[in-house]
């Protein structure tokens, strides 16, 4: 079963995603397999991050400017390279456990979709497979 799903980002942030996860494999009825998500974008990704204190998405946007910084050198006409890099460090897709009806995270995680090059239209797919 394929779920997609669309996201208006206006800022680059890390939208946390996890209820619409939840409800898909509720609607999906599966009880036991995998869900995959998966984003079609070079210059956003998909992460498993905390979701008890919100300082940590600050955290991890300012640690990637840090470890991403824009250099004069990069060819990439868009101007855009450092979103790219960014995105990378993610990952385009994140697969989860199903068990019992219900995604497996721990109890401080959430799923998230990472916007590194705001404003962007986004999207990004779930598919949920039983095993």
């Amino acid at each position: 079963m394929l779920f997609e799903y669309k996201i208006s980002a206006q800022k680059n942030h890390f939208y946390d995603i996890t209820a619409k996860i939840r409800e898909a494999v509720f609607k999906s009825g599966v009880q036991c397999g995998i869900a995959v998500v998966f984003c079609p974008h070079t210059t956003a990704g998909i992460t498993v991050n905390e979701n008890a204190d919100p300082d940590v998405v600050s955290d991890m946007l300012v640690g990637l400017d840090a470890a991403f910084p824009n250099r004069a050198d990069f060819r990439h006409s868009e101007g855009n390279t450092t979103a790219h890099l960014k995105s990378s460090a993610m990952s385009p897709s994140l697969t989860v456990i199903i068990e019992n009806g219900a995604i497996l995270l721990g109890t401080w995680q959430s799923i998230y979709f990472c916007e590194v090059d705001a404003p962007r239209n986004r999207k990004f797919y779930e598919k949920i497979v039983s095993s």
